[in-house]
């Protein structure tokens, strides 16, 4: 693996400052039933780390002192851990929403039966991974057979009622391009997933969301080996817009590793960048972020680029 921080830290983008913190990101542990070659995670099978029944309780306990609004559970397969389910009971008994990160072909995998039924119980909002409407993409990037489970994760999530018109039960896909490009335009390429999954799947959802793949970890690994780096670091460099500083995701949201230490986002979190002074969960107890300053680097470039990325898609 190919480490790509050190090709990164030298860097000139913007200075930037958060706001209130309205949603908490929670990597709650790296196990994965898939091993995608985008995954800027690195999560897989054989991963182990998992978050502590500690610091799920303490998760808990800050959404409440803190009045955050969302809680963003990623991983890995987030469901794949022990405590998901009760975690997501206690916050949704706060009021709070709830975002599961899902990968869709989690949801066949042994113990996780009845997993669908438990999101839809509980008004859970879906992101699900769905890296193309075409099976030949979605297997070359994320294994064989994939495709297919992927449909019949979304058929099912669809039965539920998810996706429907008029259901409050979310469902929003997620789009990654496949090599070193940016996405297309989210709205076009929306119509394209709508059009193309009703037609042929009788697939139903609410929105697409259009990600731009970060250069770090097994993507950025991938880029170094097939000396491609550089020069999608000049793509990123070169897209970049102002007028997407306002709207970057790390202004409202603070991300929290499987360990409980904090980090301005998810890809600072898999680039071992902590939150200003090495913060962790236990201090949000006491401490407010608002107007604290954000760590920067090169990769940032990939979420200001062109019509700019979020985990709630394009900018």
């Amino acid at each position: 693996m190919h480490e790509t921080l050190p090709l990164l830290e030298i860097s000139d983008f913007p200075a930037i400052r958060r706001d209130r913190i309205e949603t908490l990101q929670v990597n709650i542990g790296y196990r994965c039933n898939q091993s995608c070659v985008h995954c800027h995670v690195n999560a897989g099978p054989n991963r182990t780390e998992m978050m502590s029944d500690e610091n799920l309780a303490l998760l808990v306990e800050v959404i409440a002192r803190r009045n955050i609004r969302t809680l963003d559970i990623t991983g890995g397969a987030p469901e794949l851990h022990w405590g998901f389910r009760d975690l997501v009971s206690a916050v949704r008994t706060l009021g709070v929403k709830v975002i599961d990160r899902c990968n869709l072909t989690v949801l066949f995998e042994p113990g996780q039966e009845a997993t669908a039924e438990f999101l839809a119980e509980n008004t859970v909002e879906v992101v699900a991974s769905l890296p193309c409407y075409s099976m030949d993409n979605v297997d070359k990037q994320r294994g064989k057979g994939v495709f297919d489970k992927s449909i019949a994760g979304l058929q099912k999530l669809n039965t539920l009622g998810y996706g429907q018109e008029g259901s409050p039960l979310t469902l929003n896909l997620v789009y990654n391009p496949q090599g070193a490009s940016l996405p297309p335009q989210q709205k076009a390429l929306e119509a394209d997933y709508r059009r193309e999954l009703a037609e042929h799947f009788n697939i139903k959802f609410n929105h697409l969301f259009a990600l731009t793949n970060m250069p770090i970890k097994r993507f950025g690994s991938m880029l170094i080996s097939k000396g491609q780096f550089k020069e999608y670091m000049t793509l990123l460099r070169d897209s970049y817009s102002a007028s997407n500083l306002d709207g970057v995701m790390c202004r409202s949201q603070v991300s929290v590793g499987w360990q409980g230490d904090l980090y301005d986002c998810d890809f600072n979190q898999q680039l071992s960048i902590p939150i200003a002074n090495r913060l962790h969960l236990r201090d949000l107890l006491e401490r407010d972020l608002a107007d604290s300053s954000i760590r920067v680097a090169d990769h940032c470039y990939g979420c200001t680029a062109g019509q700019g990325s979020s985990c709630s898609g394009a900018l």
